[in-house]
């Protein structure tokens, strides 16, 4: 057991170092959903009218209708982040000296990604800290009560990215192909507009929303910030991350996914 709280406090160790050399991360990670919450949101209020749904029990703004969305969208961006950081290491080959380590490859891959979410997780609450600073705030107790969904969708779309990261070789790659998955992820979902709204121009692109993982994360934090468990979303979340993180273990397996196209 001290192996593995060992290689544990290591691995999330160096992602914090890592973090802390790159503050413009901390900054970037902001600037998006700030940028979405203080601009996009005055142009859209007017256009998008809102009816009452769970888990709001009035009207509300359309400021505070997207702050789960955005917070998963910090979620999102810094999973995808983290996993390029991942091909980068991979290129040094600073992933393949890890992987070679004696501890099972499943636990390496889990610690890269504990480490990942925590520093996301830390950036969402920077986020709400800003956003109730200009008057857009939540139940006092769902801030507490948000945290374990904040951490399983950080953990579920840290998989991705560790899934896309396993088959993709170049980091000039990667960055083209996180772009083509991020933007779909987060437009094709409930984070800026309710899927009843969606509906009503297209009753596909509402079903391709309801299935689409991302909503789940935004749904299941949206809920915990009002202090109410949405179960249909923690299934999905729990599934996709169960899912991708068996593809991401196989993906890494030297003797079988990226390490041996590599080889």
């Amino acid at each position: 057991m001290n192996g593995f709280w060992g290689v544990t406090r290591a691995i999330v160790g160096r992602e914090f170092l890592r973090f802390v050399h790159q503050r413009e991360r901390f900054f970037a990670a902001l600037v998006r959903p700030l940028v979405w919450l203080l601009i996009f949101a005055a142009g859209f209020r007017a256009a998008l009218g809102l009816s009452i749904i769970p888990p709001y029990q009035t009207y509300i703004t359309y400021e505070t209708y997207i702050v789960p969305g955005l917070c998963a969208m910090v979620l999102l961006f810094n999973g995808m982040q983290s996993s390029l950081s991942l091909v980068y290491d991979r290129e040094m080959g600073s992933m393949r000296l890890l992987l070679t380590s004696p501890f099972p490859r499943w636990w390496l891959l889990f610690c890269r990604l504990f480490g990942a979410t925590t520093i996301s997780v830390l950036q969402v609450y920077a986020f709400l800290g800003i956003a109730a600073l200009f008057g857009i705030t939540m139940p006092p107790l769902g801030y507490v009560a948000v945290l374990p969904g904040l951490i399983l969708g950080g953990l579920m779309l840290g998989a991705l990215g560790l899934v896309l990261s396993s088959f993709i070789s170049q980091l000039e790659n990667f960055a083209g192909v996180m772009n083509f998955v991020i933007f779909p992820m987060f437009f094709l979902s409930s984070a800026l507009y309710p899927l009843w709204k969606m509906g009503e121009s297209s009753p596909l692109l509402r079903d391709i929303c309801a299935i689409n993982p991302f909503t789940h994360v935004v749904e299941l934090i949206r809920f915990l910030l009002y202090l109410q468990l949405n179960l249909t979303a923690l299934a999905w979340v729990l599934a996709s991350t169960l899912v991708l993180g068996v593809v991401a273990a196989w993906g890494y397996d030297p003797a079988r996914g990226m390490m041996k196209r590599k080889g």
